[in-house]
């Protein structure tokens, strides 16, 4: 990507596919920064409708993204499945993807290099990274996985609700106009449907392997 220094990891993927936690063990088995960029989308949404805000109001999600405190993505409130939801909403407005945009791609620009997983990493917020993974499985696998999640942090909903939650979203997403999710052409498929955990992630690292092989290589030459 441009003005890109060190090794970027960009990690994409639908809701629930595990790039979430795959991004997260990279960055701890490299020793890179993490962003979760899912998570500034959350939090626009949440602190939108917090403000009394409407989720289809387009201008005051722009304004709510532009004033977005970065400090504040910890907040448990942006990891429940109405803030998905949410996120789901107000990331179809071209404008407050913008918005977040530049905040994605400095992060991306430390000289440290940086992980960062979404849905459009790979093609719109570093489309040079030296290393890119798309990371799937099929819905039914996801709805699962998210419903489960739920349960242990204790919100009752039937597994039912969470699929037609993730086809939603998924039919959202690729509808976008201008950033449609997709793989990006040069990154690397990893289905993690019949995965454990420990099995992605480690399908993960010798992926980056390969791509931090290389890119040593051309830095070299």
């Amino acid at each position: 990507m441009s003005g890109a220094r060190g090794f970027v990891i960009a990690v994409d993927g639908p809701a629930a596919s595990g790039k979430g936690t795959i991004a997260v063990e990279l960055a701890r088995a490299y020793g890179l920064p993490h962003l979760d960029s899912g998570l500034l989308y959350r939090a626009v949404g949440v602190t939108l409708q917090q403000a009394g805000g409407d989720l289809g109001d387009e201008a005051a999600a722009v304004e709510t993204a532009r004033r977005l405190d970065p400090a504040r993505l910890d907040d448990e409130a942006f990891r429940t499945r109405a803030a998905g939801e949410a996120a789901s909403r107000v990331a179809i407005y071209p404008a407050v993807r913008a918005a977040l945009r530049d905040f994605q791609r400095a992060f991306a620009s430390q000289a440290a290099g940086a992980v960062i997983d979404g849905r459009d990493i790979g093609t719109v917020i570093a489309p040079d990274a030296p290393a890119k993974l798309y990371v799937t499985a099929t819905p039914q696998v996801r709805a699962r996985r998210r419903w489960l999640q739920l349960q242990k942090s204790g919100e009752a909903v039937r597994f039912e609700d969470v699929l037609a939650d993730i086809e939603k979203r998924d039919a959202r997403d690729a509808g976008r106009a201008d950033a449609p999710m997709r793989p990006a052409s040069d990154a690397v498929l990893l289905d993690t449907s019949e995965m454990t955990i420990s099995a992605a992630a480690d399908a993960a690292r010798r992926i980056v392997e390969t791509a931090l092989s290389r890119w040593k290589s051309s830095r070299q030459g």
